[in-house]
Formats: C-alpha cells, sequence, structure tokens
C-alpha cells in the first residue's frame, strides 16, 4: 500500500506540476488509504502505459481526472507572456497582400513573356481560388501582376480574429498552391526553386475605405502596364535598349505613352486584354447545376428520371473596373451583408 501511495504522489508531483492538486492527493491518502487503489487506477491508466520498462503517456483515457492543460503548466510558461496580442479591431475589413518576393528575378530565370504572361497571370488567379476555397471568410479578391489582395468579412471572427493567423495562413495557402498547380500552366517550364511571398494585414473601417483601396491597387494595375506595355515594344520591336527604351520614357503622362503605342507601333491601348489592363477580381457567385436522377416509384418496379436543380457559390473570376458604380450595383451583397 506504501508504495501504491509514493508511486500515486510520484505521478501527480512530476506529470502534473500541479501543487494544488499534490495537496489534495495527499490529504484523501492520508484520511482514507483504503480508496487508494481507484485513484492510483485512474492516474494510472490517464498518464501510463508499459513500454519496454518505460513510462509514457497514454494516448487514451475514460477517467480525466487532470486537464491537458493542467498538465502543459510549468516553470517555462512564462515566455508566453512575450507574445504580442495582435487582434484586429472589430467592424472593420480586414485585408492580407500579398506580393511575389523578389518576382522580377524570378520572372527572368523562368523565361516569364513581357510584359504579360498570361500562365503566370493564370496561376497567381488559380492561387487565389484555392485561398478562397479554403477561407470562405473572403468576399473579394483583387490580383495584378505579382500581387493579390484578399478582403475578408467585417464580421469575421475567424481564429478571434489574430493578424497574425490571418497573414500566415493566407501566404502558406497561396505559397504551396503556386507549387502545387505549377505544372498546370508551365507544362514546359521546370520550377526551379519554390516561390516566396511576403505579406501585410490592413484593417480599413468604412465601405468607401475599402472601395478607395481595391480602386488604389487597379489604378496601380494601368499604371504599371500602360508602362511595361509602351517599355517592352519599344524593345522588342523597336531596336531599344532597356536603358534607352527607359531614358524616352522618363517623365511622361499617359497620354504620352498612348501616343507612343499609337504612332509607332499602331497598338490602341484600350484594345488590350482586360485582364492585363483591369486585373483580376474573384467573387463568389450562386451557380445552378441541373442533373438528371433516377428514382424508384412507390410499390412499381418502374423507374423514372427527374430534374434536380442544386444551387452552390463557386468563386468567379472577373475582368472589369472596380473603380466606378457598376461592379458595385452589380455585387451589392458584398457591402450589404457586411454594413
Amino acid at each position: 500500500m506504501r508504495t501504491k501511495n509514493n508511486l500515486a504522489l510520484f505521478l501527480v508531483r512530476h506529470v502534473s506540476c500541479n501543487t494544488t492538486l499534490e495537496t489534495k492527493v495527499s490529504r484523501k491518502l492520508m484520511l482514507n488509504s483504503k480508496r487508494l487503489t481507484p485513484l492510483y487506477e485512474s492516474l494510472a491508466s490517464y498518464f501510463l502505459k508499459p513500454s519496454r520498462g518505460r513510462a509514457v503517456f497514454a494516448k487514451t483515457s475514460p477517467v480525466h481526472l487532470i486537464s491537458l492543460r493542467t498538465m502543459a503548466k510549468s516553470k517555462f510558461e512564462y515566455v508566453r507572456n512575450f507574445e504580442v496580442d495582435d487582434t484586429c479591431l472589430r467592424n472593420c475589413w480586414i485585408v492580407v497582400r500579398l506580393d511575389g518576393r523578389n518576382f522580377h528575378k524570378f520572372a527572368e530565370q523562368h523565361s516569364f513573356t513581357k510584359p504579360n504572361d498570361d500562365r503566370a497571370l493564370n496561376l497567381m488567379t488559380r492561387c487565389a481560388q484555392a485561398v478562397m476555397e479554403e477561407l470562405e471568410d473572403i468576399v473579394i479578391a483583387y490580383g495584378q501582376s505579382d500581387e493579390y489582395s484578399f478582403v475578408f468579412q467585417k464580421k469575421s471572427n475567424w481564429f478571434k480574429r489574430r493578424a497574425s493567423k490571418f497573414m500566415t495562413h493566407v501566404a502558406s495557402q497561396f505559397a504551396s498552391s503556386y507549387v502545387f498547380y505549377w505544372k498546370d500552366y508551365f507544362q514546359d517550364q521546370t520550377l526551379l526553386y519554390p516561390p516566396g511571398f511576403d505579406g501585410r494585414v490592413i484593417l480599413y473601417p468604412s465601405n468607401q475605405n475599402l472601395r478607395d483601396y481595391l480602386s488604389w491597387r487597379q489604378a496601380d494595375c494601368h499604371i504599371n502596364n500602360l508602362f511595361n506595355t509602351v517599355f517592352w515594344n519599344l524593345v522588342q520591336k523597336g531596336g531599344l535598349t532597356t536603358s534607352q527604351a527607359e531614358e524616352k520614357l522618363r517623365g511622361t503622362l499617359s497620354g504620352d505613352k498612348n501616343e507612343i503605342l499609337f504612332s509607332e507601333f499602331n497598338i490602341n491601348y484600350n484594345n488590350e486584354p482586360l485582364i492585363h489592363r483591369k486585373g483580376t477580381a474573384l467573387v463568389w457567385k450562386k451557380i445552378d447545376e441541373i442533373t438528371t436522377k433516377t428514382i424508384k416509384l412507390t410499390n412499381e418496379e418502374k423507374e423514372k428520371e427527374i430534374v434536380v436543380t442544386r444551387t452552390w457559390k463557386k468563386v468567379t473570376p472577373l475582368h472589369c473596373d472596380l473603380i466606378g458604380e457598376e461592379f458595385w450595383e452589380e455585387h451589392s451583397e458584398i457591402l450589404e451583408d457586411n454594413s
């Protein structure tokens, strides 16, 4: 009996690290030693199982005398106090923006087409779709070039609104998807090394702030694409070096760049693909899927075919203007559901 006493106290003292529990167990042992056996058996079944003469944690147990959280306590737990509270302010739009890390070098080493490689743009969109399908609190995403922005609904309480969780989950899901889907878009090009993406979390308190943010990113898409279109036409068709092309475009305005494209290369910039000029917006759309189902009629041997309509939500890419009112009127649920 004394041996069982000592073993029970040893288990409590060295496994739980809980002084209060140790005291309670000691008092129980002192008051009524006859009650030791069930206590010992409970502790042993919870914490221990035999493994080559050593004591190890049991995987399962019907008894829960000591919680796992109590079990985890130790003198080292104080280090958790160094964690910074990064809870996002409530009733704000949460935006996570990802950017490709050193993608100029990545594009060169993987022979991306200039000024735009549709394979790369479509791959980015496929990765963004994977993120939205995994994290359904995202109501809209917008991407251009090597960046994508993901907008979480204002009322989202996903991971208790911790900014680090939002950013790391989005970045890791996006980066792993980029590697996973690479072969679907670059069949003849081997992925030489894994890409990297950095991210940031931004909060916007009002619907207008959010719209202005997306407008800013789309305006950036237009400015960068117009410059790149003129620049690479001067290099590839005009015979200029990259330095000469830069010098020629230095200080030019949008009108000047449009004039160069039209007068020297007979290109009307307004006729360029929308995916290049406007970027890509991803939204949830309701899709009606019509299928035929065969059923057996009651008390009859005959079968009957019926038409079944199933409605489900699908992430849909759009290449349209986000700055004007038309998009927001057509997709008013994005803002209304989060007012």
